[in-house]
Parts: structure tokens; C-alpha cells; sequence
């Protein structure tokens, strides 16, 4: 059996020696992957010259703010147009065209407004009326009067038509309705055509239908925005019950480390369990009912995600998904509840060094600060970079009797020059923002190295909370007289160790991992791309490799993690320490799936749990199931969209909370495997860990039918 043990270790490198100078984390350490550490100071100055230069050519209202045919802001303070915010299309049947997708700019003449059409107005109406001076504010600016009509309209300084439209997104939209199941834009259903013949309004509405079917999107926008804006406060209070709710369990399971593990995994069932109830009362309730039998399929993709809600389909799936979590906890409590014993154990041990290192709740916020700093600038950069502040105009025009249709030009020198004369019903107007410059030729490459920045960066602000938190925790486990012989500041002084020493082995490892999210944006890309091609070995093999790359991706997090917990335990580089890490782990191979996947499953249910509550009182809340007091809660356009945003920044909160625990779960039994190999639990070399730790993790252990050299002293005895 000893050759068998040495032939073990032999395969997953040396154990550790007992080393009666070792008392935790090392402080004498020097400086690791310095060159890293160069790379990324340089890469980060490059960084910056990248937002430079965006800020300098981009300016971001060019996406927020409408543009006319001149490329000129409609409502912007210090333009001529500050007056006029609303943009008007004079024929908005043309935005149906597909030059629309092409260009990104609707192949009619728009102007700025200040007010969009209110009545039904033909220029050859208005044109010999009172009305006219009313018609006129939709013209081009400088609209000569000297012009017959047929002229104005060949010439297209003035809309042939005017409809009743209402604002969107500053966007002059015909306002359609029905009436007696008839589409109908304003109260008419016939209109004039500019040489005065009457027109059925329909050909005008399936125009407009389609114009508007490519704003489908901006609509769902405007909507949704608008329920934030009446439910935010509601929403904040939301998140703020569920931070309490994280921190009160988080302080109770410092106390009552067993109790709160055992009543979270009964709440977690009730909770599964009241939703399968609710599911099957709701799918019992519209038996019967008209139209409730439809399928989701024949329904198909609708805005409004309460229509959902009256289908017993919807429920069904709701009540079969349910179930099936429902089952597969209680297998997973029924074949693990001796592991989950051992398990609560070393999250009572965390218990401990959480209570000792408070200041450690709190770190998560300094993560979540840098974070957003890194999204901020990534965005920023991103929406400059999207911009351009030089104005391209292109010739708009008939294809078919225009052959320069579509190519660059001048809109001071198009009157007069060829391609007007070749051309007379053509048009010279703005088409978009970019250029063909060196820079607008780079700007793809620029995106690239903005989101590979931002991975990088981010990952290396998670590094760093890792290294810190892991530093604070170390120096827990490996004080012999607990808590005499902790430092005066355990989180500051890993902080501190880790951006003085390991910032060149924090980069190298989130470089690593930006390299293989960078390959998964590109993949993804790449998979859109070829979504419209026939060729199914191409997808095929886009579909292997983005799982190989999603399952490297993770096995990278897991083995990072573990490196930046040796980094912190003994300042070695980056690639030393995830070797250690990987080998100690496959020593110890059994334990980190019996104590370390199992308080992982644990802290999820905890996650469960808070997200679950919130979500159910936040559902009750804006269904107006429950009241505070009369009409609480606000009339929403989608009753889903703060349910959702309490619900996912529910679990963003309790997540930050519990990574704290699990980061001082896996801190602690990283140091536990280390002890076990260091030393026998005799006077001369004792154990580190505490002795209820010591005494449930060994008797697991034994059951478990771990290495014989736990029992009779352990590997390193000769």
C-alpha cells in the first residue's frame, strides 16, 4: 500500500513538508511576472489613447438625437434647429424600403419640426388657401414660392401630403388606429395625392405598417422605459429588502451555521412546492375558457408577455419545470445529506472567519465600484467609437433611371454638378456618420480591442477581490491561537500584498481568460453570420467549438481560482501556483467533491431562497395582488419588466454577499488539505484547523474511505 501511495503522489506531484516556520500567508515575497505586469501597464496607456481618439471623433447624441436629410440635429441647444425637436419624413411609405437596412437612413427627405402634422393637408390644397403658411414649416428650409407646384413636388421641397402623426422617439409617426376593425390613420379613410385625386388611405397605413414594423423594437423600447420610469423607486426598494435579506442571513449563519443551512433547504422546497401549487391552480382555472387552449407555438412571439398568462400551456411548463427542480433537490438531499453534514461544517468554520474578518462583507462593494468603472469607460468608448463626426451624403434617387445612385457626394456642389443634371429627381442627403479615413478603416479592430480590454480588465478586478479575500482568509486558518494571533488588518494587508507583488500574476491569469472570452464573442459572431448559409458541417462545427471553448472557459475560472488562493498563501508566480493548486486538488480529488461541490449546491439554495422571496413579493406587489395601501403600485405597460429587474438584481446581490462565504470556503479547505499533508495533529506538529472542524472533516473522511494516511498520520510521516 505504501508503493501505491507513493506511486499516487508521484503522479500528482510532492505533497508538502511540515515546515515549523510556516505560520500562514508569507509576507517576505517578491515581485511575479513582472514582464505581465508591463504588458498590461501598456496595454491599459494604449487603452486610454483608444478613448482619446473615440472621444475626439465620436460625439454619442448621434445615436440618441434624430438627424434631417443635412445631417443636422433636430432640438439641440447652440443649432438652428434648437427649436425643432421632432424629425418629419416626408413619404414614410419610402422607410419600408430595404435601403433602409443597408444605410440606416430612410431614403425620403426628413426635416426638423417643431410640432408633428395634426390634420390632413395636400400642398395642392394648401397650396392657393389660408393653410398654406401652416404647409409650410414641413418644407425644406429656404422653400422658394416662386416654384409651381409641380416643380415643388419633382423637386421635393415640400411633402405631397400631410398626415396626423404623433411623436416617437422625437420621430414623426402617422397615428394609427382602428375603428369598427378598420385601420385608420387620423378619422379619415381617403386622402388627396399631390395633383389632388382621392386615394383609398389603406395603400398609405400598409406603408406606414411596415415603416413602423422596423420600429417594432424602439416601441417595446419607449414602452419599457417608461414602466421604469413610473416603478424605480419600487424597484430600488425591491433590491434593498434583498440586500437586507442577504445580510440578515448571512449574520445568522455566523450564528446558527446548521440551523440556517437546514431552514434554507426547507424553504427552498416550500417555496418550489407553493409554485407548483400556484401552477396547477392557475392551469385548473382557465379550463374551459375561451381561448386558453391555444398553443404557445400558434401563438407565437408577443410584446406583451401577459398574454402568456391566460394559455394553460404556459402554466403546464411552468408547473413540469418546477416539478422537475422540485425532484431533483430532494435526490440530491437524499443521497447527500451525510456530505451536506460535513459540508455544514466547514461553512461554520467560514462562519468563523467571516465573523473575524467582518470588514470582508463589505469588500464586494469595492469590486462592484471598479467593476462599473470598467463597464462605464467599455461603453463609453463603444458608443464613441460607434460615431463619427464626419457626415457622409450619398445620391438618393430612382435605381432604375439613376445610375449614381448610392455613390458619395457634395450637398453645396450637387445642383450644379454632373450627377444632377445625369440625374434630375435625384437627391443629395445625409446617409450616416463615418467616413474613409484611416480611422474609420480601423474602427472594427478598435471595437476588438475594446472588448478584449474590458475582459481583461474585469477579470483582473475579480482577481484582485480573489487574491484579497483569499489573503484575509488564510491568515485565519493558519493562526494557531485564534484570533490572538491574526493581524491587526487581515483585509488590508492582503489587499495591500497583492497589488504591491502579484499584480503581473493577477494579469497573466485574466489575461488568459479574456483571450478564450474574446474567442467566444468572436465564434458567437461568427455563428450569426452563418446562420443564413445552408451549410450544416459549418454548424456543425461552430456548434463544437463554441462548447469546447464555453467548457475551457470554465475550467479556466476553476483553475484561477485556486491559483490566486496559493498566490496569496505563498506569493509564488502565477503558473507555480496553479500548478500547486491542480495537483493538491487531484491529492485530494475525492474531498473537493464531497465538501466543495456540496457547499457550492448549498449557497446556491441560499441564492434560491432570497431571489425566490423577492421575486414571488415583487410578482404579488405589481399584479396588485397585495396593497400597502390603495393603488400602490403604479399602472406598467409590462408588469414583467420590474419583476424581472428585482428579481435579476436580487441575485446579483445575494451572489456578491455568498461569494464572500464562497471564496472563504474554498480558501479554508485549500488550507485544510495543505494541513492534513504539513502536519499529524500531535504536539509537535499540530493541526491549524479548529477542532470541531478537525473532528466531523477526518470522521468524514473515514467514511468516505479517504487515503489510509489520514488515519494513520498522514503522507508525510516516513
Amino acid at each position: 500500500m505504501g508503493g501505491e501511495r507513493q506511486h499516487y503522489y508521484g503522479k500528482h506531484g510532492t505533497p508538502q513538508k511540515y515546515d515549523p516556520t510556516f505560520k500562514g500567508p508569507i509576507y517576505n515575497r517578491g515581485c511575479t511576472d513582472i514582464i505581465c505586469c508591463v504588458f498590461l501597464l501598456l496595454a491599459i496607456v494604449g487603452y486610454v489613447a483608444v478613448g482619446i481618439i473615440a472621444w475626439t471623433h465620436g460625439d454619442p447624441r448621434k445615436v440618441i438625437y434624430p438627424t434631417d436629410s443635412r445631417g443636422e440635429f433636430c432640438g439641440q441647444k447652440g443649432t438652428k434647429n434648437a427649436n425643432k425637436p421632432y424629425l418629419f419624413y416626408f413619404n414614410i411609405v419610402k422607410c419600408a424600403s430595404p435601403l433602409v437596412l443597408l444605410e440606416f437612413q430612410c431614403p425620403t427627405p426628413q426635416i426638423c419640426v417643431e410640432k408633428c402634422p395634426d390634420r390632413y393637408l395636400t400642398f395642392l390644397s394648401a397650396h392657393a388657401s389660408q393653410d398654406f403658411e401652416y404647409y409650410k414649416q414641413f418644407c425644406v428650409p429656404g422653400f422658394p414660392n416662386s416654384k409651381s407646384v409641380a416643380e415643388v413636388l419633382r423637386d421635393g421641397d415640400c411633402p405631397a401630403v400631410l398626415t396626423p402623426s404623433t411623436p416617437l422617439a422625437r420621430r414623426c409617426f402617422p397615428a394609427i388606429h382602428a375603428h369598427k376593425g378598420v385601420l385608420m390613420v387620423g378619422n379619415e379613410t381617403t386622402y388627396e395625392d399631390g395633383l389632388g385625386a382621392r386615394k383609398n388611405i389603406t395603400e398609405l397605413v400598409e406603408g406606414a405598417k411596415k415603416a413602423n414594423g422596423v420600429l417594432e423594437a424602439r416601441q417595446l423600447a419607449m414602452r419599457i422605459f417608461e414602466d421604469y420610469t413610473v416603478s424605480w423607486y419600487w424597484i430600488v426598494i425591491g433590491l434593498v429588502i434583498a440586500m437586507v435579506m442577504s445580510l440578515l442571513f448571512i449574520v445568522l449563519l455566523r450564528f446558527l451555521a446548521g440551523i440556517m443551512v437546514w431552514v434554507m433547504i426547507v424553504m427552498v422546497i416550500l417555496v418550489l412546492g407553493y409554485g407548483i401549487f400556484h401552477c396547477y391552480m392557475e392551469y385548473s382555472r382557465l379550463r374551459g375558457k375561451a381561448g386558453s387552449d391555444v398553443s404557445l407555438v400558434d401563438l407565437g412571439f408577443q410584446t406583451d408577455l401577459r398574454v402568456y398568462l391566460h394559455l394553460r400551456q404556459t402554466w403546464l411548463a411552468f408547473m413540469i419545470i418546477l416539478s422537475i427542480l422540485e425532484v431533483i433537490i430532494i435526490l440530491l438531499l437524499i443521497f447527500l445529506r451525510k456530505r451536506i453534514l460535513i459540508a455544514i461544517a466547514l461553512i461554520k468554520e467560514a462562519s468563523r472567519a467571516v465573523g473575524y474578518v467582518m470588514c470582508s462583507m463589505l469588500y464586494p462593494l469595492v469590486t462592484f465600484f471598479l467593476l462599473c468603472l470598467c463597464i462605464a469607460y467599455w461603453a463609453s468608448t463603444a458608443v464613441f467609437l460607434s460615431t463619427s463626426n464626419e457626415a457622409v451624403y450619398k445620391i438618393f434617387g430612382d435605381v432604375n433611371t439613376c445610375p449614381v445612385v448610392g455613390k458619395t457626394c457634395n450637398p453645396e456642389t450637387f445642383p450644379s454638378s454632373n450627377e444632377s443634371r445625369l440625374c434630375p429627381g435625384a437627391h443629395c442627403q445625409f446617409a450616416f456618420y463615418g467616413g474613409e479615413s484611416g480611422y474609420h478603416r480601423a474602427l472594427l479592430g478598435l471595437q476588438i480591442f475594446n472588448a478584449f480590454m474590458f475582459f481583461w480588465l474585469a477579470n483582473f478586478v475579480l482577481a484582485l477581490g480573489q487574491v484579497t479575500l483569499a489573503g484575509a482568509f488564510a491568515s485565519y486558518y493558519w493562526a494557531l491561537h485564534k484570533p490572538d494571533d491574526l493581524p491587526a488588518f487581515p483585509l488590508f494587508s492582503a489587499f495591500s500584498r497583492a497589488l504591491r507583488y502579484h499584480t503581473g500574476s493577477l494579469a497573466f491569469g485574466a489575461l488568459i481568460l479574456a483571450i478564450v472570452q474574446i474567442i467566444r464573442v468572436v465564434l458567437e459572431y461568427l455563428d450569426q453570420r452563418l446562420k443564413a448559409a445552408d451549410n450544416k458541417f459549418a454548424k456543425f462545427l461552430m456548434t463544437c467549438l463554441k462548447c469546447c471553448f464555453w467548457c475551457l472557459e470554465k475550467f479556466i475560472k476553476f483553475l484561477n481560482r485556486n491559483a490566486y488562493i496559493m498566490i496569496a498563501i505563498y506569493g509564488t508566480n502565477f503558473c507555480t501556483s496553479a500548478r500547486n493548486a491542480f495537483f493538491l486538488l487531484m491529492r485530494n480529488i475525492i474531498r473537493v467533491a464531497v465538501l466543495d461541490k456540496v457547499t457550492d449546491f448549498l449557497f446556491l439554495l441560499g441564492k434560491l431562497l432570497v431571489v425566490g422571496s423577492v421575486g414571488i413579493l415583487a410578482f404579488f406587489f405589481f399584479t396588485h395582488r397585495i396593497r400597502i395601501v390603495q393603488d400602490t403600485a403604479p399602472p406598467l405597460n409590462y408588469y414583467w419588466v420590474p419583476i424581472l429587474t428585482v428579481i435579476i438584481g436580487s441575485y446579483l446581490i445575494a451572489h456578491g454577499f455568498f461569494s464572500v462565504y464562497g471564496m472563504c470556503v474554498d480558501t479554508l479547505f485549500l488550507c485544510f488539505c495543505e494541513d492534513l499533508e504539513r502536519n499529524d495533529g500531535s504536539q509537535e506538529r499540530p493541526y491549524f484547523m479548529s477542532p470541531e472542524l478537525r473532528d466531523i472533516l477526518l470522521k468524514g473522511s473515514a467514511e468516505e474511505g479517504k487515503r489510509v494516511e489520514v488515519e494513520d498520520g498522514g503522507p508525510g510521516e516516513e
